[in-house]
C-alpha cells in the first residue's frame, strides 16, 4: 500500500486547522475557568442540557451531541452533580440508562457564564471571518462530521466516541 502524502496545500491547511483548534480551545478553557470556574466541557454540558426539552437528556444522547465518550461524560456529570449543577435521574423508558437534568443552580451558573463565553467565541472566531467564510466554515465542518458517521452500512461502534465501549457501565 502506497502512502498518500499530503500535498503542500493540504499540509498548510492541516497545520492551520490544528493550530487554530488548539488555540481556540485553550482560550475558551482559560476564559471559562477564570470567569466561571469550569472547563469548556462542563459549560458545553450545561449549555446542551439548557437547550433540551425540560432541561433533561439521556446520557447516551448527551454524549452523542457533545461528541465524547460515555465514560468521559459520566466523569464530568459526576463532578457537576457534586457541585449541584446537574442531577442524574433514572431513565423512565429504559431501565439501563440514566438522564442528566440541569438544576436551577446549574441554569443560574450557565446564565452567568454565557455572556463572557459568547463574547470570547465571537472575538476568537466570528469577528475574524466574513459572512461568506462563516457559511463555508459550517459547510466544511458539517461535511467532515458527517464523514465520521459513515453511510450506516460501514460505520462501526469505534467510528464515533459515544458508541465506544469502555470498562465502565454504560449510561
Amino acid at each position: 500500500m502506497t502512502t498518500r502524502w499530503l500535498t503542500p496545500e493540504e499540509q498548510r491547511a492541516w497545520r492551520a486547522y490544528i493550530s487554530a483548534v488548539l488555540l481556540v480551545e485553550d482560550a475558551l478553557d482559560r476564559q471559562l475557568q477564570q470567569e466561571a470556574g469550569m472547563p469548556h466541557m462542563y459549560y458545553s454540558i450545561l449549555s446542551t442540557l439548557s437547550e433540551s426539552p425540560e432541561r433533561r437528556l439521556r446520557m447516551t444522547d448527551l454524549a452523542e451531541r457533545l461528541k465524547i465518550t460515555r465514560s468521559r461524560l459520566t466523569y464530568a456529570v459526576t463532578r457537576l452533580e457534586k457541585d449541584g449543577l446537574v442531577r442524574r435521574e433514572d431513565c423512565r423508558w429504559d431501565k439501563r440508562g440514566s438522564v442528566a437534568a440541569l438544576t436551577g443552580e446549574g441554569m443560574r451558573v450557565l446564565e452567568g457564564a454565557a455572556p463572557g463565553h459568547v463574547e470570547t467565541v465571537r472575538s476568537l472566531l466570528f469577528d475574524r471571518l466574513t459572512p461568506e467564510q462563516v457559511g463555508q466554515l459550517e459547510e466544511i465542518f458539517t461535511a467532515v462530521g458527517e464523514g465520521f458517521q459513515g453511510d450506516g452500512a460501514h460505520a462501526t461502534a469505534e467510528d464515533v466516541p459515544w458508541r465506544r465501549r469502555s470498562s465502565k457501565s454504560c449510561s
